[in-house]
């Protein structure tokens, strides 16, 4: 019988922090905050931006955290995909700019995402926008954390009424149901968006299809331990580093209003 793949130690926590840390710093080297990036900007075939500033970081979390456990895995945004990971009960799931757009633009609104997978399942998130200086974090089955202080998810249980950032398109179909919803201007980084529903800024963040692995495994344990959860449209929780580490429609919020929102969006699609 395999061994069940050890956790992340306290020692490997704090090492990762000191990575993502780094990784900032980087980061902000290429960041010019309201005007365009120090960094060369290309376009990938979906027309998204990569900077020198994404590749940077990817390479130098990839050396760091590979070091930390080398037994895990790799997937990221930035790096070709290797087969090799479906093969690893852990992974390690990377975006090294969230938001690129914003960053590129001169927003602050951007991040660095790390999470630690372990078949399927988020064990360990670690958030950083620097040009915030706001660490997110969460350990499963140990809270999540806001630079060090515990964070909860809003009490709001009703979908009136409630702060909700997303695409237009889903804000649309709540209000064509009748829904009195607070739409709230849409955070460029989906990982922050759904950090700001886990810290109470917002009721529920949204997302519509094609967001992957690398935008949501590390906010999405940061949420859940937040007394939050993110949900497919179907309601189930999402599955990380499977052979397509993409997904549909998202619903993040408290453990009361997500199956509403996800509900709610459900019979708004049926009666299209």
């Amino acid at each position: 019988m395999q061994d069940t793949p050890s956790a992340l130690t306290d020692d490997e926590l704090d090492r990762i922090r000191a990575a993502i840390a780094e990784a900032g710093r980087i980061a902000l080297s290429f960041f010019a905050e309201g005007a365009r990036t120090r960094a060369a900007v290309a376009f990938k075939g979906d027309r998204s931006p990569v900077t020198d500033a994404d590749i940077a970081v990817d390479r130098f979390l990839n050396d760091a955290l590979t070091r930390i456990r080398p037994d895990a895995g790799w997937l990221s945004e930035e790096s070709a995909d290797d087969p090799a990971r479906l093969d690893r009960p852990l992974t390690w799931i990377v975006d090294p700019i969230d938001g690129t757009r914003a960053f590129a633009e001169g927003g602050r609104d951007w991040a660095i995402s790390v999470a630690f997978v372990r078949e399927g399942e988020t064990q360990a998130g670690l958030l950083w926008a620097p040009a915030h200086d706001l660490l997110y974090e969460a350990r499963a089955g140990a809270g999540a954390r806001r630079n060090g202080l515990p964070i909860r998810a809003s009490r709001q249980q009703e979908i009136a009424g409630a702060r909700i950032a997303g695409p237009r398109g889903m804000l649309e179909r709540l209000g064509r149901q009748g829904h009195a919803i607070v739409a709230m201007p849409r955070e460029p980084s989906l990982a922050l968006r759904l950090a700001r529903v886990a810290d109470a800024g917002l009721d529920a963040g949204l997302a519509g299809e094609n967001a992957h692995d690398w935008d949501i495994a590390a906010a999405d344990l940061i949420l859940r331990e937040a007394g939050g959860r993110l949900s497919t449209a179907g309601g189930a929780p999402p599955r990380y580093n499977g052979r397509l580490p993409v997904h549909g429609r998202l619903i993040g919020a408290n453990n009361a209003l997500a199956p509403r929102l996800v509900a709610a969006l459900a019979r708004e699609e049926a009666g299209r």
